[in-house]
């Protein structure tokens, strides 16, 4: 058992910190401050906020990484960094050792949305990928790395989960033994921007497939947009049928999701 503290914010960063947490010691955990959340815009906080309030960890939230931040002196074997959202200055990376948990096959898909931007890809494969934090993004020495299939119909949430549980299992060596570390690559690098308002654009005009795989990179947690017979609906699942695209789960503007079936005899 090692004794860490983790860097996390968005949910997967807090599965993360919850499966470590029935594994090893997390003294504290770094996440970002509370943010105005939802339509009346109240303070929440964010994700891996709620799992170590629930967990009883102590919780750091400065705006920005500087200085101390409260890490020193924890007599920490690493830090966890899983999707904090915010680079970590070089100045903190001295001591302890800072571990990256990034869902992907490193070098390919560094950056914001590696999940997300591979499923968009079509990748039939992709992975976790533990790597030393460093001051060039996702671009530090590899101590652990291991691939995972996904399917046709797999959506984010289940390449998540699967990431998260992985993740969990990598570190478990990493941390406890004296890890090995190995360059990256040089070939093969690609990025993995941030998903924007076009991201969630679905243009129905193109392949299904493609259609397709926009659709379930971007769903359960973000959703993707079109206009279907002239009104604005979110997509949320669909599938390809003999080259055709069907659409199978919607949002209407202003509505709870619902299937298509049922959204089409509500126009009725």
């Amino acid at each position: 058992m090692a004794r860490i503290a983790v860097a996390a914010t968005a949910p997967f960063g807090a599965d993360v910190l919850e499966r470590l947490a029935s594994r090893h010691e997390v003294v504290t955990v770094l996440t970002r401050p509370d943010a105005p959340s939802g339509r009346g815009r109240k303070l929440a906080p964010p994700p891996a906020k709620v799992v170590a309030e629930s967990l009883q960890i102590p919780v750091l939230q400065p705006p920005r990484p500087t200085g101390d931040v409260g890490l020193h002196g924890r007599q920490l074997d690493a830090v966890v960094v899983a999707a904090y959202g915010l680079l970590i200055p070089e100045s903190l990376l001295d001591e302890p050792l800072w571990l990256n948990v990034h869902p992907s096959l490193l070098p390919r898909w560094r950056g914001a949305a590696p999940v997300e931007r591979a499923i968009m890809a079509g990748d039939e494969e992709t992975g976790v990928t533990i790597h030393e934090t460093v001051k060039e993004l996702d671009a530090g020495p590899i101590a652990a790395q291991q691939a995972f299939p996904v399917g046709p119909d797999d959506d984010a949430g289940v390449v998540f989960d699967r990431a998260a549980d992985l993740a969990a299992e990598l570190l478990d060596d990493v941390l406890v033994g004296s890890p090995e570390f190995r360059p990256q690559p040089e070939d093969g690098v690609t990025y993995a921007d941030k998903i924007t308002a076009a991201d969630r654009e679905l243009d129905l005009e193109a392949p299904p497939v493609e259609v397709h795989n926009r659709v379930r990179a971007l769903s359960p947690h973000i959703g993707a947009r079109a206009t279907v017979d002239d009104r604005r609906l979110t997509v949320w699942r669909t599938r390809v049928v003999d080259g055709r695209l069907e659409l199978l789960e919607v949002q209407p503007e202003g509505k709870r999701r619902m299937t298509y079936d049922e959204y089409r005899r509500g126009l009725r």
